[in-house]
Order: structure tokens, then C-alpha cells, then sequence
């Protein structure tokens, strides 16, 4: 289970203002409005680094809504998981070529997400492999032939 101050800090990386992390001072202010109450600057950067862990619902609820995350972030480890992984694909698609893939595989009929999901998995599989044997990106490092992911005819390889 993720620490007070992981999550807090997976909230400054991963949801960004202009392509930044926000400052101490804008999240302060901005949970001081939220949430009615007082926020220094000091005491975000004490939740985010661990200095400070035990704050009150009250600012946890104002820390979420800041961020855009529901409040169970931070009461629900199952909740957490599910908003973790919303996160890492919402990072993702901030990075041009996974979300030109992403709009790409949009515009596809069913056959061809099939298809595209396949190489994905492949270069995924090659990827892991060259990596596990310390092999460069252009070395043969699985029995996937020169024709790639689909056969010389046309058709597609056997699956796994």
C-alpha cells in the first residue's frame, strides 16, 4: 500500500498544469479555496515528502479535488489501484505518439484494432527479449520471421 506522501506525490507528476508540475504555492492556494480552510505551501510539501502524514479529512478532500481525483484516493486502497492506473493512461496519452496510436486505432474497424493489437504485442515481446538478453533493437530476438507479425500471403501468424 502506497504511502500518504506517494500518492501525493504520484498527484504532482502524473496531473500537470501546462505541461508542469504544480507549484507548492498553487496547490496551497488552490486547496485554501476548495476547501475554505488554511493551506501553506510548507504544509503540501510536508504531505508530499513524508514530513507530515497525518492530516484531516477535511485536507485530504481538498487535496483530491484540487487534483481532479475522487476522495477515496486517498481512503480506499482498492479505489487507489483503479485511479493509479487512470492516471498512468492519462500520462500516456499526454505523450504525442502514444495518442496518435490511440486516435489511429480510433478510426479502425474491429479487424484492424485486432490486428495493430497483435503487433503491439509482438514488439512488446521483442522489446522484452532484447532486453532480457542484453541484445540491441535490431538483433532477431524471437521466431517472429522477416515477413513481421503477418505471413507472406497475407494471413496472420499463429497465435501464441
Amino acid at each position: 500500500m502506497p504511502v500518504l506522501a506517494d500518492k501525493v506525490d504520484k498527484l504532482f507528476k502524473t496531473i500537470l498544469n501546462n505541461g508542469r508540475e504544480y507549484t507548492y504555492e498553487e496547490v496551497a492556494r488552490g486547496c485554501s479555496e476548495l476547501s475554505g480552510g488554511t493551506f501553506s505551501k510548507t504544509y503540501v510539501w510536508q504531505l508530499r515528502t513524508g514530513q507530515r502524514d497525518n492530516p484531516t479529512k477535511r485536507h485530504l478532500e481538498a487535496l483530491a479535488a484540487f487534483f481532479r481525483v475522487p476522495a477515496a484516493y486517498f481512503f480506499d486502497d482498492v479505489a487507489a489501484e483503479r485511479i493509479d492506473a487512470q492516471l498512468a493512461l492519462a500520462s500516456a496519452m499526454g505523450n504525442a505518439e502514444v495518442r496518435d496510436i490511440a486516435l489511429r486505432a480510433m478510426s479502425m474497424d474491429d479487424s484492424g484494432r485486432k490486428h495493430l493489437a497483435r503487433i503491439i504485442r509482438e514488439v512488446s515481446l521483442l522489446h522484452s527479449a532484447a532486453s532480457g538478453r542484453g541484445r540491441t533493437a535490431g538483433e532477431d530476438a524471437s521466431p517472429v520471421g522477416a515477413e513481421g507479425v503477418t505471413g507472406r500471403d497475407g494471413t496472420e501468424g499463429a497465435e501464441e
